[in-house]
């Protein structure tokens, strides 16, 4: 046996697809014809632009919005001046052929993002690995092999799977695949989530022990991989694999079930999306609303900014989609690792703690003002609730709901409808809008605590940072205390909090949240049944306890071998 990160859910059996990577010759040649040499990289760069837009009609159809996104920003840096440039000026300026030039230009650009340390950065020097490569590929003529093509029903075992190979995956041929590299964060970790496909990645030099045919058990909640089991071993495998399909459909019988505890505790479970599409899966994996409606890629999807038009008719499909149910759609939230190329922003050295978010639409008074505009005029088709990220203070609050006050006006004086009982809340995501949140919940009608960055803020830890990425807990007694402060202070003032970062579907935290009062769990579709049907099987009394308990433990491993005793 050899263990690896487990970086998505599930057994797989199977015969083992070695996808071999060959390291690309590159030779440095003079060039004498510069112009001919450069319009030879344009037409490659466009031949990978109609890759990459393949591939983003294929990722459509199987993946969120979210991931999609990935690609989007692939056709960014196809597009991007200053790294086509680069390439071409050391054409004019050196004489070289185009594939010394690009080597030489990617290896710069990975260079500069990875030594940045943020992640954001790192996350784009993989980007830029994924499309020079593909640049690379196409110059030199190469074939390779795609995920794709796989004829057989295999397990992919491969040093790297790009973005672009995860998209491609085809999951009746796909059992499940093996990487060298990558960690539970990676794109392709968060593709296979999605996908439902189980994997295991980070096995470093452990990946040369299988070999092309190996039959291997792929085990993608612990992270090991048995090569060439014996038959016991694989009897056990396939029972235990069974044994999951099972509970998987009992869990699917809930679907129409509350989310009630033993004793009578009820918490609404919501889905978060991307896409109006994305709302159809929630619905069928039991979601009782939307908990968090990214609008982002109805910005990130264009060349241009949405008009009112196209905003307003996909709000309106959403919420015509969810009959009735609530939808909280929270505004732009554009910065820090998202950026828009037609929307230039000023270079920071620190974006996450720059002007993003709610910041920025306030700065784009323009821009927030065409979504407000977009949003209350789908307010009439159904429980519309608007959320702002990113508040740090009061201020910010107060100078929103004027900002509504002002559309509401403008749109009644231009005679056209609008709900005038519409629910506005804020996520809690920066620990001075936790420390405050007495003072802020007297301004919303409701919190959504955004524990992904909420934790980042709290410890300073960068995820993708190896060498700090252990201090990422949600368990952290910081972060539970935080949590607890929030969810007491809304009470107070009978607001109601939901969670809608990472934290909402971690089973190790759920119970915890029970015992806290937590009145709503948002989590991506597929999280929703095992969520369920652990709070039909708690008692809330009990978890108060657990919570009494937790809060005066002093560390996360304190914490998780209390709630293993709780068990």
């Amino acid at each position: 046996m050899i263990k690896g990160i487990g970086a998505s859910g599930g057994i797989a059996i199977g015969k083992a697809f070695i996808v071999s990577e060959h390291a690309l010759k590159v030779e440095k040649k003079r060039i004498e014809d510069k112009a001919f040499e450069i319009e030879r990289f344009r037409r490659c760069v466009k031949k990978a632009e109609e890759e990459i837009k393949n591939i983003i009609e294929v990722a459509s159809k199987t993946l969120g919005a979210e991931e999609t996104e990935i690609f989007e920003a692939h056709l960014l840096i196809l597009q991007d001046p200053e790294f086509l440039g680069t390439v071409e000026m050391k054409i004019n300026s050196e004489g070289v052929n185009s594939e010394f030039a690009l080597e030489e230009t990617i290896t710069m650009f990975v260079s500069v993002f990875e030594d940045m340390g943020i992640e954001y950065m790192m996350e784009r020097a993989g980007d830029v690995k994924d499309v020079g490569g593909r640049l690379m590929n196409l110059l030199l003529g190469v074939k390779t092999l795609a995920v794709g093509d796989i004829k057989d029903q295999s397990i992919i075992v491969k040093k790297d799977l790009t973005p672009s190979d995860t998209a491609q995956l085809n999951k009746e041929k796909v059992l499940g695949f093996v990487t060298g590299i990558g960690g539970r964060t990676s794109h392709s970790a968060i593709m296979a989530r999605t996908l439902g496909i189980p994997a295991v990645v980070g096995l470093g030099t452990y990946m040369e022990e299988i070999k092309q045919g190996d039959l291997i058990i792929l085990n993608g909640d612990d992270g090991e991989i048995i090569i060439n089991p014996q038959e016991e071993t694989l009897l056990k495998f396939k029972n235990f694999q069974q044994s999951q399909q099972e509970e998987k459909n009992q869990l699917m019988a809930l679907v129409n079930e509350p989310a009630i505890t033993l004793d009578g505790k009820g918490i609404e479970l919501a889905g978060n999306i991307g896409s109006p599409e994305d709302a159809r899966l929630a619905l069928m994996q039991g979601a009782q609303g939307i908990g968090l409606f990214r609008t982002e890629f109805l910005y990130m999807d264009k060349d241009k900014l949405p008009s009112e038009e196209e905003q307003f008719n996909s709000y309106k499909e959403v919420l015509e989609n969810m009959r009735g149910k609530g939808v909280i759609i929270r505004t732009l939230d554009i910065g820090g690792d998202k950026k828009l190329n037609y929307l230039p922003l000023t270079e920071e050295l620190n974006p996450f703690l720059g002007c993003r978010a709610l910041r920025l639409c306030l700065k784009e008074k323009h821009i927030f003002k065409t979504q407000l505009r977009a949003l209350l005029r789908a307010s009439v088709y159904g429980n519309l609730k608007i959320m702002f990220p990113m508040v740090s203070g009061v201020e910010e609050i107060v100078e929103v709901k004027k900002l509504l006050r002002e559309v509401k006006q403008e749109l009644s004086q231009q005679g056209i409808g609008y709900r005038e009982s519409i629910e506005i809340g804020i996520m809690i995501e920066i620990p001075s809008a936790a420390i405050i949140s007495d003072l802020l919940a007297k301004e919303v009608d409701f919190f959504s605590i955004g524990t992904n960055d909420l934790i980042q803020y709290t410890i300073a830890v960068d995820r993708m940072n190896e060498d700090v990425s252990y201090l990422y807990n949600p368990l952290h007694p910081a972060i539970l205390r935080l949590v607890k402060l929030v969810i007491n202070n809304a009470h107070k003032e009978g607001k109601w909090v939901g969670i809608c970062g990472e934290m909402a579907s971690d089973l190790r935290a759920v119970q915890i949240l029970i015992g806290m009062g937590i009145d709503e769990l948002s989590m991506s579709a597929g999280s929703i049944p095992k969520v369920k049907d652990l709070i039909r099987n708690s008692n809330y009394e009990h978890c108060k306890i657990i919570v009494e308990k937790v809060l005066n433990l002093s560390s996360p491993e304190e914490i998780e071998e209390c709630l293993k005793k709780q068990k």
